[in-house]
């Protein structure tokens, strides 16, 4: 077979990704774009405005308030889910039966948003909550999670931290079983206790596993929607009103289609940063060599 037919029947072998590539993603994000220079109610013509949308986004308040408890819910979310997840990790990747765990494990992130929403918001309501009815058998007064300003993103992110534990718990362990033997066996052959196999070969050998990790973390938790709009629909006092929640009220509720594409937009670069920082400084940290 020659080079021009191989890499033909390549071609062919990738079209329905690059198909679906271009119908569900890059067509729509270049119409998003264009959208987001335009006035448009939903229906009829749209005028084109240029950066006006743009310009209203940085003075609304509600688009600060959107964008400071998005940040705040990343804040928790990304540490503390990946903490979590990589000690489970290491827990289990010694235990036998450890595939029956992962199943377990990772349940819930094939669980319906929606559904978890559902249940958390019995598990956390102020007045008959079973998280509070556990806090009171020894003595704390739970507070109402979800309808304090205070609480209710923390309470969001412990659903979410919950809810993602174990794709990321899951990724961890294909890392950790990545990393060869002959290491722990050498450390332990001079004496090494399991705080120092830990420090100097699980987590440097472990950083492009945790790399991956964390720029997802990061992605996954500047759109959280399903979250707030199932358990407190953006409030109390928009306590709870992320980016992506502002985008869709912007565009479902206010139909004002232009400015939910340039807020969409401004979504789409801060991730983008976010991203790039990030690959930037993963050479003072990431170790791929082994």
């Amino acid at each position: 077979m020659t080079n021009r037919k191989r890499n033909l029947w390549g071609f062919i072998f990738i079209s329905p990704q690059l198909i679906g590539l271009l119908a569900f993603s890059l067509i729509p994000l270049i119409y998003a774009l264009w959208l987001s220079f335009t006035d448009w109610n939903g229906f009829g013509e749209s005028n084109f405005i240029g950066f006006t949308n743009y310009t209203e986004q940085f003075l609304n308040p509600d688009f600060w308030k959107a964008l400071v408890n998005t940040v705040y819910y990343m804040i928790l979310v990304v540490p503390i889910g990946i903490a979590i997840a990589l000690v489970l990790a290491v827990a289990l990747n010694k235990v036998k039966g450890k595939e029956v765990y992962r199943v377990f494990f990772f349940m819930p992130v094939v669980t319906s948003s929606v559904s978890v929403g559902i249940i958390f918001m019995w598990i956390l309501n102020g007045d008959f909550g079973i998280l509070n009815q556990l806090l009171s058998n020894i003595g704390v007064a739970g507070p109402h999670w979800l309808t304090d300003t205070n609480w209710v993103i923390p309470s969001i992110a412990l659903l979410s931290i919950w809810w993602g534990l174990g794709y990321n718990m899951v990724i961890f362990l294909a890392g950790l079983q990545g990393i060869p033997k002959s290491y722990y066996e050498a450390a332990e052959m001079d004496g090494a206790s399991f705080v120092q196999k830990f420090r100097h070969i699980t987590l440097p050998l472990l950083t492009p596993t945790t790399f991956f990790v964390t720029i997802m973390t990061i992605i996954s938790s500047f759109q959280v929607f399903d979250q707030a709009f199932v358990m407190t629909n953006g409030g109390p006092a928009k306590a709870s009103y992320t980016m992506v929640f502002h985008i869709y009220h912007q565009a479902f509720v206010d139909f004002t289609m232009g400015k939910s594409a340039a807020a969409a937009m401004i979504l789409f670069l801060v991730i983008l940063t976010f991203t790039l920082i990030q690959f930037k400084l993963q050479d003072r940290w990431v170790h791929y060599g082994q």
